[in-house]
């Protein structure tokens, strides 16, 4: 699932790379600092765009009004968790970014599944783990 299009050429000609749009929820401001620290400041070469939410409410806002390529849930988030906002996100968006999905442990992976998540890692965060699975949704598209 690569982006689109990886390089932007403007009106005056000039070529810039073409952002990443990242949406990270989590009521943990400690989980979405990991999960940043761990990403770094760009996939395959694209400078990342984050957008960082704590409620549920936040993330329905944001993606009725927004565009990502790829978003990432919190399982563990209190009061509304991560599997449930991506199963929700599956069944009511007509054009539905993919979702990383962060789970409890690694016997929580068959959630992932039911939430209809694309992919998911399990805490505790592997910084590696983690960068390795959102730089896959960003991999240029082999021949």
């Amino acid at each position: 699932m690569g982006a689109m299009s990886d390089v932007v050429k403007h009106e005056s000609g000039d070529v810039s790379v073409r952002k990443a749009r990242i949406l990270l929820y989590s009521d943990d401001r400690n989980v979405r600092e990991k999960v940043r620290f761990a990403v770094g400041p760009t996939t395959h070469g694209q400078p990342i765009e984050w957008t960082e939410t704590a409620t549920h409410a936040a993330v329905t806002e944001r993606l009725d009004n927004g565009t990502f390529d790829l978003v990432i849930l919190d399982g563990e988030a209190a009061k509304v968790g991560g599997m449930a906002v991506a199963r929700q996100m599956k069944h009511e968006l007509y054009a539905c970014p993919p979702i990383l999905l962060l789970v409890g442990r690694p016997g929580d992976a068959w959630l992932a599944t039911w939430s209809e998540a694309d992919a998911a890692v399990s805490h505790p965060l592997d910084p590696f783990v983690v960068r390795d699975a959102v730089d896959s949704f960003f991999a240029p598209a082999t021949a």
